[in-house]
């Protein structure tokens, strides 16, 4: 086949019914956040920050839906992040202060989890999907023969590990400022010496972001050095982040807003170590004379 030639793009059922399980999975996943709201009784201004919080988390589901209609290899990764960062927010909510939780929020939550490891199975293990997310790309080109479709140039693939890195040390930020606007409450209640700590708590989840871009540009690259770097970032903005968790919200809040940065901690340092055992850290040289040739290359995730 040409590179003019024109072709459609068919989806395997798989993805499209993937598709259809992540928009069933965020509306789920509001509906049982909703829910926990109306029943809750004791929880207040953290309750309400964390909600707000959950409810735009499950709007990325879309996102989601978008990425792995395209096809792009993110999806995987980003998929994985999303199903984890969303069961513990939804339990944060679910389980209350005091007593025990709601039959609805337990019976929510059970749902969620299911939709949730099955889209993670989809993605990870469906042969249909990972097959879509690294075929060639097409692209609309205008010619003499009029509009047509042609295959983009393959693109050398990002491995999965890496984009699950990636993906993780970008939600540190937003996983320290959802903290940070909670432990603020405390300011509303007339606790003004706690300033200084809430403002330097939100100037560094800004700047841990801006840092967490920085470091991805080198990290999808390659680079060996980047590898530390990711490393002391990531145990820095545990060291910084747990204590005044602990401090200003309490142990509660330590388990609920320190908890999952704490797994995204972990799933940073795991995909760092399984991406320097695949070898994606060896000098590109390096790697060319080790592997077959450039097909082998652009087909390993």
């Amino acid at each position: 086949m040409s590179a003019t030639t024109p072709m459609t793009e068919s989806r395997p059922a798989a993805v499209r019914v993937l598709a259809v399980l992540l928009g069933v999975t965020a509306l789920a996943a509001a509906s049982v956040e909703w829910l926990n709201w109306y029943y809750a009784e004791d929880g207040g201004y953290p309750l309400f920050v964390r909600t707000a919080w959950a409810l735009l988390r499950s709007m990325l589901f879309l996102v989601l839906i978008f990425h792995l209609w395209r096809g792009r290899h993110g999806a995987a990764p980003f998929g994985l992040i999303l199903a984890v960062t969303t069961l513990f927010a939804l339990a944060r909510l679910v389980v209350p202060k005091q007593g025990s939780p709601t039959v609805p929020g337990v019976i929510g939550f059970g749902v969620v989890a299911a939709l949730c490891i099955t889209v993670v199975v989809l993605l990870y293990r469906s042969a249909s999907v990972q097959e879509y997310l690294a075929r060639p790309k097409l692209r609309w080109w205008i010619s003499r023969d009029g509009l047509t479709r042609k295959q983009m140039p393959p693109r050398p693939q990002v491995p999965g590990w890496v984009l699950t890195t990636r993906v993780a040390v970008f939600s540190y930020s937003a996983l320290m400022l959802v903290a940070c606007v909670v432990a603020a409450g405390r300011l509303f209640d007339g606790e003004i010496t706690l300033l200084p700590l809430v403002v330097g708590w939100f100037v560094f989840a800004l700047l841990v972001s801006f840092v967490a871009l920085f470091l991805s540009i080198f990290l999808v690259k390659g680079k060996r050095w980047v590898r530390l770097q990711l490393v002391l970032m990531t145990l820095l903005v545990l060291l910084v982040d747990l204590p005044l968790c602990l401090l200003l919200l309490g142990v509660d809040g330590l388990v609920r807003d320190g908890g999952p940065l704490l797994v995204a901690a972990l799933l940073a340092l795991w995909g760092l170590w399984r991406a320097g055992r695949n070898g994606h850290f060896v000098p590109a040289a390096q790697r060319s004379t080790n592997q077959p040739g450039p097909a082998t290359t652009t087909a390993t995730r």
